[in-house]
């Protein structure tokens, strides 16, 4: 499982210690597995799993299960994940508007165009 860990890590540029800032797993529980004092726990796995968008299955043995199970339900949706995912600033404006009202999100959005017309010249003050 370790192998396929640091292939990941190495996959999507991030480090064990920003994995383990973003997951709550200890860097220690990380240099325990890769020098095999112990092994992980399902929970932890879980949790790199979900971290990476990836199967647990995928975690385990490197491949998918046949009949490609996924975990989004269609590619656009993946797309914006990864998206969010390698972006800290659309990371940190998701995490913003997880308990925003539907009205607030709208005055965000015109605010944000808004911003994209000024910076482009194309605004009609």
């Amino acid at each position: 499982m370790y192998s396929i860990f640091e292939e990941l890590l190495q996959k999507y540029g991030v480090s064990t210690y920003k994995v383990s800032k973003e997951t709550g797993i200890a860097q220690s529980v990380f240099s325990a597995w890769k020098s095999g004092i112990s092994t992980p726990k399902q929970d932890k796995m879980q949790k790199i799993a979900d971290y990476f968008n990836i199967s647990l299955e995928y975690l385990l043995t490197g491949e998918e299960k046949e009949g490609g199970e996924t975990y989004y339900l269609n590619e656009e949706t993946s797309k914006m994940a990864q998206s969010i995912f390698e972006n800290k600033e659309l990371r940190m404006l998701f995490d913003a508007a997880q308990d925003a009202k539907p009205e607030d999100l709208e005055t965000v959005h015109q605010m944000l165009l808004a911003l994209k017309r000024k910076e482009r010249g194309n605004i009609d003050d």
